[in-house]
C-alpha cells in the first residue's frame, strides 16, 4: 500500500503542480475575461432563477428531465460533500491556511468555467430512448469532430466512471466511516467500518435503482435540509469565537504568499503546496471544470442555456464561499489547527471545542447527509457515461460495483483514498477542459443571445 501511495503522490505532483494548475485556472481566467466577468454581473439574476424555482416537491417528469431547482440541487448535492468538511481540513493541513486563499481564487474563476459547462450541457443535450440526457461526452464530440472527438469522449466517460462512481464514492464512505468511528471511539464503543459501509451501500442502492425520479425527489429535499443545519451550527460556533475571525483572515491572506510565516519552517509548506492543495481540494469541492455537474444541468427543463448557466454559477458560490468557508473558519477560529488531527477528525475537534460532547456527533450527522447526497449525485453522473459506453443494461451492474466500492472505501486509509481521488479527478479534467476551449465561441454566442438581449433593447 505504501508503494502505491508513493507512486500516486508522485503522479499527483506532476498533474497538480503543473498541468492542472494551468488548465483549470487558465480556463477560468479565459472564460472570466471572455464572458466579461459574468459571475459578477449576472450573479443576482442567477440567485433569482435558483430560488425562484425553489420547491421541496417539484414536478415529476417521465422523460428524465428535472426542474431547474432539481437540477441545481443535484449539482449542489454532488458539490457539497466531504470536500466541504474533510477536504477543507486536509487542505489546511497539507497547504496551510494560505491554501484557502487559492481555493477562493480557483472558485471565483471556476464560476465562469462552470457557466460554460452548464451552457454547453444544455446546448447539446439530446434524447435517447425517450430520455433527456447530456454532458461532456456530447459536447466533446461537438468540439472535436471525427474520430478524435469520439475517442476523447470515450476516454472522458471511462475516467469519470472511475473517478466519481468508484474512487470518489470511496472517499465519501471513508469520511463517513472515519467520522462515526471517531464518535464511537470517544464513547468506548466499537463498530466495524464494514458495517457502516454496508449501511451506506444499502441506502445508496435503494436510490440508485429508483432512477432519475427518485434521485430528483431525494436531493431536492436533502440538499436544503443538510445545508441549513450545517450553516446554522457553524455560524453559532464561529459567533462563539468571533474575536478570532480577523486573525483567521490574516492567516489565510499571509499564508497564501508566505506560508512559513503562519505554519512555521518545520512544517515545510511552500507557496506551491499552498496553491496545489487549494486548487485540488477546491476542485474536489466545487467541481468547476471537472465535467461532472453538466450531467445534471443537461437534464434541467430550463428556459434557455444561459439561465441554466447562471444557476451553475450560484451552485459554486454556495459550495465554496458559504459551506466550505464555514468549515474553514470553524477550524481556524477555534485554534485546533495544531491539534495533530487531520481530515474529518480535525473538523470534529473544532466543533467539540464549542459544543462539547455533542460537537463530534453534529459533524458526523452533517457529514452523513453531505456524503450521501454526493454519492447519489456522483453515481448518477457515472451512470450517464456507462449508458453511453455500454448501454442501459450495464447501469445496474455499475450500481452494484459502486455499492461494493462504498463498502471497500469505508475500510481504507485516509491518505490513499484521497490521493487516488485527486489522481483520477485530475485526469478527467483534461478532456473536459480541451472541449471548453474548443467551444468558447459557442458559449459566448449563447451569452450574447440570451444574457445581453435586455441591454440591446
Amino acid at each position: 500500500m505504501d508503494a502505491l501511495l508513493n507512486w500516486i503522490d508522485s503522479a499527483n505532483d506532476i498533474l497538480w503542480n503543473t498541468i492542472l494548475l494551468v488548465m483549470l485556472c487558465g480556463t477560468g481566467i479565459f472564460y472570466t475575461l471572455k464572458l466579461k466577468f459574468i459571475q459578477v454581473r449576472k450573479f443576482k439574476e442567477g440567485l433569482k432563477i435558483v430560488f425562484g424555482s425553489f420547491s421541496l416537491s417539484g414536478k415529476k417528469r417521465d422523460n428524465g428531465e428535472m426542474t431547474p431547482f432539481q437540477a441545481v440541487a443535484t449539482a449542489i448535492a454532488a458539490q457539497v460533500g466531504t470536500g466541504n468538511l474533510t477536504g477543507a481540513a486536509t487542505a489546511l493541513i497539507g497547504g496551510g491556511p494560505g491554501a484557502i486563499f487559492w481555493m477562493w481564487m480557483s472558485a471565483f474563476f471556476g464560476m465562469a468555467t462552470i457557466y460554460a459547462e452548464a451552457v454547453l450541457a444544455q446546448k447539446y443535450k439530446t434524447v435517447e430512448n425517450g430520455e433527456v440526457t447530456g454532458g461532456p461526452i456530447y459536447y466533446i464530440r461537438q468540439g472535436f469532430k471525427g474520430k478524435f472527438g469520439k475517442v476523447l469522449a470515450v476516454i472522458f466517460a471511462c475516467l469519470i466512471t472511475v473517478a466519481l462512481g468508484f474512487m470518489g464514492n470511496m472517499v465519501q464512505s471513508n469520511s463517513i466511516s472515519e467520522a462515526f468511528s471517531s464518535v464511537l471511539d470517544a464513547r468506548n464503543l466499537e463498530v466495524s467500518p464494514i458495517i457502516i459501509g454496508l449501511l451506506i451501500a444499502v441506502f445508496s442502492l435503494f436510490v440508485f435503482l429508483g432512477g432519475t425520479k427518485r434521485l430528483a425527489s431525494v436531493v431536492e429535499k436533502l440538499v436544503p435540509l443538510m445545508a441549513g443545519i450545517y450553516i446554522v451550527g457553524s455560524l453559532v460556533l464561529i459567533a462563539m469565537h468571533i474575536t478570532e475571525v480577523p486573525e483567521a483572515f490574516r492567516m489565510i491572506i499571509v499564508g497564501a504568499f508566505t506560508p512559513r510565516a503562519i505554519v512555521g519552517g518545520a512544517a515545510g509548506i511552500t507557496i506551491r503546496e499552498a496553491i496545489r492543495y487549494g486548487v485540488a481540494r477546491g476542485l474536489f469541492s466545487n467541481e468547476a471544470g471537472m465535467g461532472s455537474t453538466p450531467h445534471a444541468h443537461a437534464r434541467a427543463a430550463a428556459k434557455n442555456p444561459h439561465e441554466q448557466g447562471l444557476t451553475a454559477v450560484v451552485s459554486v458560490f454556495i459550495d465554496t464561499f458559504i459551506v466550505l468557508n464555514l468549515t474553514v473558519f470553524s477550524i481556524l477560529t477555534t485554534g485546533v489547527l495544531d491539534s495533530g488531527e487531520n481530515g474529518i477528525a480535525l473538523t470534529q475537534t473544532a466543533f467539540t471545542t464549542g459544543f462539547g460532547g455533542f460537537g463530534d456527533i453534529f459533524v458526523a450527522i452533517c457529514l452523513l447527509f453531505f456524503a450521501l447526497s454526493t454519492i447519489i449525485g456522483w453515481h448518477f453522473f457515472g451512470a450517464v457515461n456507462v449508458k453511453y459506453l455500454l448501454g442501459d443494461k450495464a447501469v445496474k451492474v455499475y450500481s452494484v460495483i459502486v455499492a461494493i466500492c462504498i463498502v471497500i472505501g469505508s475500510t481504507l486509509k485516509l491518505d490513499l483514498v484521497w490521493s487516488l481521488s485527486d489522481f483520477f479527478n485530475g485526469l478527467m479534467v483534461i478532456p473536459n477542459a480541451l472541449a471548453l476551449w474548443a467551444l468558447a465561441g459557442v458559449v459566448n454566442s449563447v451569452r450574447k443571445q440570451y444574457g445581453e438581449k435586455k441591454k440591446e433593447k
